[in-house]
């Protein structure tokens, strides 16, 4: 099974890619990852007509979500929502996430992302993709660090919960694999 992990911030001094890297250690257990950064993604953040042509940087990207079995996205809680970065790079596609599973990492202050996973739910069912109910939620995210820099404490616990929400991740991408091999989906 294929998962992109999607880095969803592309601020200067984001945290987005140690979580990334991170839960991407964690899904290798059980998954061939592909870390996708839309900072280096570099998309257009205006959106084309219906007749235009499809930039480079879309196609490349395009090929990417289309080979993932299964997504994780991690992002940042900015003013109550997710970053209008990963917006613009859910909104350049749409049968890429046809049928999918998808599991969100939240990160922020004390509601650790809990409103951009909400809003982010919302997103993914209009592109027809299924969000898996577990999440991971990182609250003051800060205060996580070992004494010598490293990311989580051992205590906050988050193995455990990125172990179950990726178990149902497996399951969910391999239900829907195996219904979108017995019979294509339709929207």
């Amino acid at each position: 099974m294929r998962l992109a992990v999607i880095i969803g911030s592309t601020r200067r001094g984001r945290f987005g890619p140690t979580v990334a890297h991170w839960l991407a250690e964690q899904a290798a257990k059980q998954f061939e990852v592909d870390l996708v950064d839309l900072a280096v993604a570099d998309l257009p953040a205006t959106l084309p007509d219906a007749d235009d042509e499809t930039p480079q940087e879309v196609a490349v990207l395009s090929d990417r979500l289309a080979a993932a079995d299964a997504f994780a996205v991690v992002t940042p809680e900015i003013n109550c929502s997710f970053p209008a970065t990963l917006k613009t790079a859910l909104d350049w596609y749409y049968e890429e996430w046809h049928a999918k599973p998808v599991a969100i990492v939240s990160y922020g202050r004390e509601s650790g992302g809990c409103h951009a996973t909400a809003q982010l739910r919302q997103v993914f069912t209009e592109l027809q993709a299924v969000t898996i109910r577990n999440t991971v939620a990182l609250p003051c995210y800060w205060e996580q660090f070992t004494a010598d820099g490293g990311w989580p404490r051992p205590s906050a616990g988050y193995e455990a919960n990125a172990k179950l929400m990726l178990d149902q991740l497996v399951w969910w991408a391999e239900a829907l694999q195996d219904a979108r091999n017995r019979r294509p989906y339709q929207p």
